[in-house]
């Protein structure tokens, strides 16, 4: 894969995949989540019953332990993607990173795509192991069809989404712990007091334009097809990808134009 990319971003990447994958934290969260997936998604395809295609979610209560798992990575991811980035603040090295990478913009491309490639790769562990547990242990419970395809989709593209989101942010701010706090608050309490407010207003078509919001939607692929919070899967999609867009590339503005 490296060979096909411009030979002067090769040596960026190779120096941030070492990085990543010799923390011994990243390799034990890459442990954690596939038996988390495991875990999950036997336990309630053991419990739940025979498939409800009315019930919610629709691809039937087997793959809750399924959603268990892609939650979980898309937090991880969020995490992972904060700490890979904004590490270097945190213990001063990025003046000595950018001294063998002098154009910022392929320093900053080689982490994001090093992030992104990671989160997309645990992700699809945890997806591959938490079907098997639905279909190893639920079977006939669960259909295998577009609506669970659609959130498999979902799933890997939050978790790239919130890698790229948690770096962007830590590359914004200069420090990943205060990076990770500001997420955890933002969807925990913060949007969930929109949600009230909005609710109470009468704009639950705003809340469809928040990050948590698009998130839920484009996993939940039309489980909640009467809820005003939550946006068409599609459209959902794309909210999430400017949301991205627009902190990821805030965070590569912040490096190439303040000094480190």
């Amino acid at each position: 894969m490296i060979t096909v990319l411009p030979a002067e971003l090769v040596p960026p990447l190779n120096s941030e995949f070492r990085k990543v994958y010799s923390l011994r934290p990243n390799l034990v969260l890459a442990a954690l989540l596939p038996a988390l997936a495991l875990v999950a998604g036997m336990v309630t395809a053991l419990l739940a019953g025979p498939a409800n295609p009315k019930a919610n979610p629709v691809t039937g209560g087997a793959s809750v332990g399924l959603y268990v798992g892609i939650v979980a990575a898309i937090g991880a991811a969020a995490v992972f993607g904060a700490t890979a980035a904004g590490s270097e603040y945190r213990y001063q090295t990025m003046p000595v990173t950018s001294l063998f990478s002098a154009d910022r913009d392929r320093l900053v491309a080689a982490k994001l795509l090093v992030i992104a490639g990671f989160a997309l790769a645990a992700a699809v562990v945890v997806e591959l192991v938490g079907l098997a547990a639905v279909f190893g242990f639920g079977r006939g419970k669960t259909e295998f069809g577009l609506r669970l395809v659609t959130v498999l989709g979902g799933g890997l593209l939050a978790t790239v989404c919130w890698s790229l989101i948690g770096a962007g942010l830590a590359l914004l701010l200069r420090k990943p712990l205060v990076a990770i706090a500001g997420l955890a608050g933002w969807l925990l309490i913060v949007e969930p007091l929109v949600w009230l407010v909005a609710g109470a207003l009468g704009l639950k078509g705003f809340v469809t334009l928040l990050p948590g919001s698009a998130t839920i939607a484009s996993v939940a692929a039309g489980s909640f097809p009467d809820s005003d919070f939550l946006a068409p899967t599609p459209a959902a999609m794309i909210v999430l990808l400017l949301w991205t867009a627009g902190v990821a590339g805030a965070g590569w503005w912040a490096v190439r134009t303040r000094e480190l």
